[in-house]
């Protein structure tokens, strides 16, 4: 339904139009609120964060029960929802508005200056039959299947309220039997799918296991084949839940999004976005159900969101960037702040694909509870680019499997260390500060290249609990200014072919067995300063090949 305010103005007010200028005043004023709440957290950054445009959306509204559409969990909504967002647009823009009911449907397209709306109670289930998914040529991104909700090339565009999608995800996903208990393992076989032949992973169905194999061979016989071609693939090639490429004025404000196929939230080459009031919640075992991947995008915000993913929960993609900004990082002025991750290889991730570049991040006030990993910085020979200008500071964890902070060039070089493409991993000016973690594996894991070593790292202000604490390899200015820890086994510091590395008031919890082991002939300039090394049965240890004076105890 529309509505012309200016013509109905001519009459006396009535209820219907007091009740429409009051949707209009309040839609006014939550975006109000909004501008005023991202102007505080883009605000006395460590990097000058230029000023988000928000949409700016007509107070128009359609219902996508006015256009058919009926929310009673069995009824294919598809086209209803297309119409109530073309009409809208059709327009000028506005609220689509989803009801209070269970909404089931295939792919979502958006369009520019549409707002989609779930109401309190509003649920859009999406579709579990795998032809409702056709392939398509994603730009830049070659042959996919066609995203839950998608939209490419479009402004001012919004999705908010409190509803629910859900992705119908167990339908696509593989589940590897390590994740599972004995029970749940053969009762997700008895179920049907496939199991792979060494008896280690479940698919859906054969033809999903198969997926891979498929396109290999596709691609032997046509280096670009049409889309049409991949339809073979279908369910392997499970689809994105949000898929925004190059768009512009964007805000995700509210709804829950669970359940994925794969990957959930992914803006890639995009612009101006805000992002708040957001839930994920994927199985912690299902694969590749990664929270949020911000793929080359610029000018972002997170806040006050709560993501628990089977896979990297906040993640970083530095690729190909928008070619407006070719010979700009192709990540850069991102805020992440007040956010809860609850599951996820990493709390906050920036990597693997890192050869576009990244600058001026900023990550504050954030938990990371039970992930693998908390803070996981990665990238590889071939994937590589210049991550630099990262602040983290107040991260909370707690029960991190793997490693509380991880700097790691070597992910996965299995496919591109080969490559000598030139695409070499240099992170370096990194600030990280207020760091609790009460349970990890290893404190601090640094491993840069031999020949890019992994540069100007300061930490200041750390407390973490864990089995092993530090080890840093290939690198050089890393600077440690107050740390208390707490581990199990093994030397405080491991260090390998670093030097220019200061460590200053650093106290254990408890004895450790040697406070510095050093190797590697090219280690050096190692300061140890306003530390107790009699917390360590044995001080310092250092290979033959270390020169003598290359750590020094002031």
């Amino acid at each position: 339904m529309e509505f012309n305010i200016q013509t109905r103005m001519k009459g006396p007010l009535s209820l219907g139009l007091v009740l429409i200028l009051s949707i209009a005043a309040t839609a006014n004023s939550l975006y109000a609120q909004t501008d005023s709440q991202v102007d505080a957290y883009t605000s006395n950054l460590p990097f000058v964060m230029p000023k988000l445009q928000l949409p700016d959306l007509p107070n128009r509204r359609v219902s996508i029960a006015d256009c058919g559409a009926v929310g009673n969990g069995y009824t294919m909504n598809t086209e209803a929802i297309a119409e109530a967002i073309h009409r809208c647009s059709a327009a000028g823009g506005g609220i689509v508005a989803i009801p209070p009911g269970m909404w089931l449907t295939g792919p979502i397209k958006l369009e520019s200056n549409i707002e989609l709306h779930l109401d309190s109670g509003a649920v859009v289930l999406f579709s579990k039959r795998f032809e409702d998914f056709p392939m398509f040529a994603r730009p830049k991104s070659g042959v996919k299947c066609i995203p839950m909700i998608y939209g490419s090339g479009l402004e001012n565009i919004a999705v908010t309220g409190k509803g629910i999608f859900d992705g119908n995800g167990q339908y696509w996903r593989p589940v590897k039997k390590e994740k599972m208990t004995e029970r749940q393992w053969k009762e997700l076989v008895a179920s049907g799918g496939a199991v792979t032949p060494d008896g280690k992973m479940w698919w859906p169905s054969k033809e999903a296991m198969d997926g891979q194999e498929y396109i290999k061979n596709l691609r032997k016989q046509n280096k670009k084949p049409a889309p049409e071609r991949y339809a073979g693939a279908r369910e392997f090639l499970r689809p994105v839940m949000l898929a925004l490429d190059d768009c512009k004025r964007i805000l995700v404000d509210g709804p829950t999004f669970a359940n994925a196929p794969g990957w959930t939230l992914v803006p890639t080459r995009c612009e101006d976005i805000v992002m708040r009031n957001v839930t994920v919640n994927n199985p912690w075992w299902g694969q590749n159900t990664d929270g949020l991947d911000i793929n080359s995008c610029r000018n972002m915000l997170l806040y006050n969101s709560v993501i628990s993913a089977g896979d990297d929960a906040i993640c970083l993609k530095p690729a190909k960037p928008n070619d407006a900004h070719a010979s700009d990082p192709s990540c850069e002025n991102i805020v992440v702040a007040d956010c809860i991750v609850y599951h996820g290889h990493g709390g906050f991730v920036v990597g693997s694909e890192t050869y576009g570049g990244a600058r001026n991040i900023s990550v504050k006030n954030c938990s990371f509870i039970g992930t693998d990993v908390g803070l996981r910085f990665k990238s590889s020979q071939g994937r590589g680019g210049v991550v630099e200008k990262v602040y983290v500071d107040g991260i909370r964890m707690i029960d991190i499997a793997d490693e509380a902070i991880l700097f790691d060039m070597f992910y996965d070089n299995s496919a591109d260390i080969e490559s000598g493409d030139g695409r070499v991993p240099e992170f370096r000016d990194f600030t990280i500060s207020n760091i609790v973690c009460d349970g990890a594996s290893d404190a601090i894991f640094i491993r840069g290249l031999a020949d890019m070593p992994i540069k100007e790292i300061r930490f200041e202000n750390l407390s973490i609990e864990a089995d092993k604490s530090c080890f840093i390899e290939n690198a050089e200015g890393i600077v440690v200014d107050g740390m208390h820890v707490s581990i199990k086994k093994g030397p405080v510091w491991t260090i390998n072919n670093a030097h220019d590395i200061q460590l200053t008031k650093i106290s254990c919890g408890q004895p450790a067995d040697v406070y510095v082991r050093v190797s590697g002939e090219h280690s050096g300039n190692i300061v140890v300063e306003k530390t107790s090394l009699s917390a360590a049965s044995h001080d310092i240890e250092m290979d033959k090949d270390v020169p003598s004076d290359a750590v020094r105890v002031k």
